[in-house]
């Protein structure tokens, strides 16, 4: 009996012994999560970062790595990504591969270290209109403080974010006036903007002392991905348009067909992707169920005024569903210009008419082209010879071939009796002159 429990406990040691040789993270009990930060900068990538964040604090890391390898994007987005890495007491790292670029250098400069790959590139942050023309002085203003702000947090020199954002900056020997600068990875680490060089994610975790550490990469799930392609902001005035015109066309059409069916679908997309993105709350959702209800209620209750209040709500939803009222305020005037334009073209070029107003507007007329008159024209009396049956005073009864008639007189009195003869049928009125 003994011999054999010797036997099992060597058997369970031996067993224990490959386990740990075969699973080196779990002996080490320490977990590192990386995660993404690709393409462009938008409203979208903030929920897909905090859900990052979190998984990773509920696992009970201590740092999370993020690989950038983005053009740049909003600076709203951006400053709101800054204030998610401001939140946490996790430490972050920003791996520069390969490219961190406007926006994505302020999300960078939020990191608590900033390593480069060979070939990482970060700065060229100066502000850019939607056209691509420069932003205006306040705007441009905002974004240098903030760059210049998160380089302070983050112990970097103010000046080389500086330089990153306005072009009038010259650092000797690093960037000259009238360039924005770009750091490279020789450079970065020269001005203390990098903690080092490295190939790959696995270069730079033996550079932290993770390697053998368990590693967790995350990745954006579809709908988080459907979110970041629906809050971009060149998506979101095109959803929004398509929405308008196929409403609008809607209008024009017998039924309700493929354009409606678009404008609803492009409709219901946008405040998917805001809600998925964390952007619009429940409180967005219920003023646009008003807005609709209301506009219902006008095809019942005529009058004009439920019909504004509904699309006044409406366009309220949507401003509020993003993260900027300028920006969405933009993207609806975008829309409602797409729709008017649609509708010109309806109506001046294409000569429809507005089919599902019909139900509510009366349409039908009782013109004389229909048929329709307010009296009888009895033309056919000019120039009989009646006699009147009641005097003139100037108007009274007359009979012409023993049919009673109302007539009047060119003016003057003619008595009972008398002989008359129609001059002028006006309508109803027909008027007679005493023959003599």
């Amino acid at each position: 009996m003994i011999r054999k429990g010797v036997v099992l406990l060597l058997a369970a040691a031996v067993i224990f012994s490959l386990i740990s040789f075969v699973h080196p993270a779990s002996a080490s009990g320490r977990t590192v999560f990386v995660a993404p930060i690709e393409n462009e900068v938008e409203r979208g990538l903030a929920s897909f970062l905090q859900r990052s964040i979190n998984e990773a604090e509920e696992s009970g890391a201590e740092t999370i790595v993020f690989e950038l390898d983005t053009p740049g994007g909003l600076v709203d987005a951006a400053e709101d990504i800054g204030e998610i890495f401001s939140d946490t007491d996790l430490e972050i790292i920003a791996y520069v591969n390969p490219n961190a670029i406007s926006a994505g250098a302020y999300i960078a400069l939020n990191a608590d270290d900033i390593y480069f790959s060979e070939n990482g590139k970060m700065g060229a942050a100066a502000v850019i209109t939607s056209s691509g023309g420069d932003a205006d002085l306040k705007a441009q203003s905002n974004w240098l403080a903030a760059m210049t702000n998160a380089a302070v947090n983050s112990g970097k020199d103010p000046e080389i974010a500086e330089a990153m954002v306005d072009s009038s900056v010259s650092i000797p020997g690093i960037v000259e006036e009238g360039e924005l600068l770009t750091l490279t990875p020789a450079v970065a680490e020269e001005v203390g903007y990098s903690n080092g060089t490295v190939n790959s994610i696995d270069e730079l975790l033996m550079a932290l002392g993770y390697e053998d550490a368990e590693v967790i990469n995350l990745e954006p799930t579809f709908l988080e991905n459907v979110a970041r392609f629906i809050t971009n902001p060149i998506v979101v005035p095109i959803l929004l348009s398509i929405a308008s015109i196929g409403l609008v066309v809607e209008l024009y059409s017998p039924g309700f067909g493929v354009a409606g069916t678009m404008g609803l679908v492009a409709l219901m997309m946008f405040f998917f992707g805001h809600l998925v993105a964390g952007l619009a709350g429940l409180e967005v959702v219920i003023l646009l169920l008003i807005g609709i209800a209301l506009i219902i209620a006008e095809f019942f209750v005529p009058g004009g005024i439920l019909g504004i209040a509904g699309l006044a709500a409406v366009i309220a939803s949507i401003l509020l569903a993003g993260n900027s009222i300028v920006y969405m305020g933009i993207a609806v005037s975008i829309a409602i210009l797409a729709g008017v334009i649609g509708m010109v073209i309806m109506v001046k070029f294409l000569g429809k008419n507005l089919h599902l107003l019909k139900k509510i507007i009366l349409s039908d007329s009782t013109n004389t082209e229909s048929g329709y008159v307010s009296n009888v024209n009895r033309h056919e009396l000019i120039g009989q010879i009646g006699k009147t049956r009641t005097a003139l005073r100037p108007s009274g009864t007359i009979i012409i071939a023993d049919e009673r008639i109302d007539a009047v007189s060119e003016g003057s009195y003619i008595d009972k009796d008398k002989d008359v003869k129609v001059v002028k049928v006006e309508g109803s009125r027909i008027v007679v002159r005493e023959v003599n």
